[in-house]
């Protein structure tokens, strides 16, 4: 997805970056690793804005959420104050249902923060909570996409998602099985790290038709976690921790 509005910060390639691994479980919102998206939408794709008032936290959980509001309809984002480099991204997530509805989780940097497009994503089209699909992103090139099947919906309960990116290759896993590899070209610059839910009445051939009926509509994220590339295990959950790891 093209993408994005927001903070400009200084762009380094990844292998400079000073990489701070970080485990983040949302017993309360670190304001200084978080900005909360609000008060503008991506595009006129979208049918929703972000709004601060679709985020929250609920029984130590994130909660993003998608609904029509007084003012019109809100959806919820979160980005990384942060760029950050190779190393393993991590989410533990369990998604609503709605055609036209988008759950995800995604690093980006581009034009706004000084800098071309780039990106690595993990989404989650929600007209098909049973399928996760993976993109690169480079110098404003979308390429080495591809998808995998969950061995339960997304919305029935919560997942592991990552990937891990090196200069070599990014590969991507559910619940600790590798489904997807990319490799030359890769993204280089350091990124944010976003999360996010919305919707849009355009994208009907990608996203299905929008489905009004399924709101209110949350997606619940219990953890998300950057380990830097040469760092080990820092989490039980971590996929850095599993017989597979990388």
């Amino acid at each position: 997805m093209m993408r994005y509005l927001l903070i400009t910060l200084l762009v380094l390639p990844a292998a400079t970056l000073a990489q701070a691994s970080f485990f983040d479980d949302f017993d309360e919102l670190d304001r200084n690793r978080w900005f909360v998206s609000d008060g503008w939408r991506n595009g006129e794709w979208m049918n929703c804005d972000w709004s601060e008032e679709a985020v929250a936290l609920r029984h130590g959980r994130l909660v993003l959420g998608l609904r029509d509001g007084p003012a019109g309809r809100i959806c919820g984002e979160i980005q990384s104050i942060g760029q950050f480099g190779h190393g393993t991204y991590e989410i533990a997530l369990r998604t609503p249902r709605g055609s036209g509805t988008n759950a995800a989780f995604f690093t980006y940097i581009g034009p706004v923060h000084g800098r071309s497009h780039e990106e690595i994503d993990i989404e989650i089209l929600l007209r098909d909570t049973g399928r996760v699909t993976f993109n690169t992103w480079r110098d404003g090139q979308q390429s080495q996409g591809g998808r995998a099947t969950l061995d339960a919906p997304s919305d029935a309960r919560f997942h592991r998602m990552a990937f891990h990116w090196t200069p070599e290759a990014i590969t991507w896993y559910l619940d600790d099985r590798a489904v997807h590899r990319a490799e030359a070209p890769l993204p280089e610059a350091g990124q944010k790290i976003y999360a996010s839910l919305w919707g849009s009445d355009t994208f009907v051939n990608w996203m299905g038709p929008f489905d009004p009926a399924a709101l209110p509509m949350e997606l619940e994220i219990d953890w998300i976690a950057f380990t830097a590339l040469g760092e080990g295990c820092q989490f039980d959950a971590s996929l850095l921790c599993s017989e597979g790891a990388p």
